[in-house]
């Protein structure tokens, strides 16, 4: 049985995460198209061009000693040769190792996220990564009891 277009589809999305998991540098870069792509980490500027992307990658690996994806509310919607993928990218990361060794602090941290896909004769390739952080309760509010 062939795996529909929403199945592959969600299968190259899982595979750019569990790519970054794993730190697999090449591989990733395979994932991506050739040319025209872009990526807007939270708190980044837009990222244009291949270059620039994969730059931000090897960047975020070489200072990323552990993370994880818990992926949530994922939605995939395909037209034609373009995919389109909405998901709650739950992050545990962890800095790189301190002076003994021990990997520093995990984080928690929870982002919403786009990917669009474009299909090639190689299969589904991202096209684009949005990524925006999800502000919790706590994140931007005074005490209710603090003087204005």
């Amino acid at each position: 049985m062939s795996l529909t277009d929403t199945e592959l589809v969600e299968q190259a999305n899982t595979a750019f995460y569990e790519t970054m998991e794993r730190g697999d540098f090449d591989e990733l870069s395979d994932l991506w198209l050739d040319d025209d792509i872009s990526c807007i980490h939270p708190g980044w500027p837009v990222l244009t061009g291949r270059g620039e992307v994969l730059r931000s990658y090897a960047l975020i690996m070489a200072n990323t000693e552990y993370i994880q994806f818990f992926l949530t509310d994922v939605k995939v919607s395909v037209a034609g040769d373009t995919a389109l993928v909405t998901c709650t990218e739950n992050i545990l990361s962890g800095g790189p190792a301190e002076e003994g060794g021990e990997l520093g602090p995990l984080v928690g941290q929870l982002v919403v996220a786009t990917n669009v896909f474009r299909r090639t004769p190689d299969g589904w390739k991202v096209w684009s990564h949005h990524g925006s952080p999800v502000l919790t309760e706590t994140d931007g509010e005074e005490d209710e009891n603090s003087p204005s």
